[in-house]
């Protein structure tokens, strides 16, 4: 058995600030859909205006930047086909930036420090907990 947990910070298109709660929304459906296909749990998602956070838990058959592509590209169509006035507000650009800020956490040491910076993303909207379970198996 393997707990390998990720802090991923994927950040807007030119920092616009786009994640209000329907783009919040979407996102959160995408990446329940994305679990069911791929051995990824998403532990917490917190957005902030013009970035997201993700806690994710994955397999080691997966390097991070795989998973990094995965969740940007995947969220990002799926935004856009449900959304289709993001790409307006991006002047027509894609979802995310080129980069992003991949890192490991620590199970026993800093997963709940990162947990709670997670959840405190984009404070003045309502906390929802997409799992209320602790970590699966997987």
């Amino acid at each position: 058995m393997s707990v390998l947990l990720y802090h991923l910070v994927c950040v807007a298109k030119y920092r616009q600030v786009i994640f209000d709660d329907r783009v919040d929304r979407a996102v959160m459906e995408v990446c329940l859909e994305i679990q069911k296909r791929y051995e990824l749990h998403f532990v917490e998602i917190g957005a902030d205006g013009d970035h997201i956070h993700f806690l994710i838990q994955s397999v080691p058959q997966y390097a991070p930047t795989k998973i990094a592509h995965m969740v940007k590209s995947l969220t990002a169509r799926e935004v856009r086909k449900k959304l289709p006035w993001v790409r307006g507000e991006l002047w027509g650009a894609s979802l995310w930036t080129d980069g992003y800020f991949i890192n490991t956490v620590g199970r026993h040491g800093s997963e709940l420090m990162i947990r709670r910076y997670v959840r405190q993303q984009g404070k003045i909207k309502t906390y929802v907990v997409l799992h209320k379970d602790q970590l699966k198996l997987i």
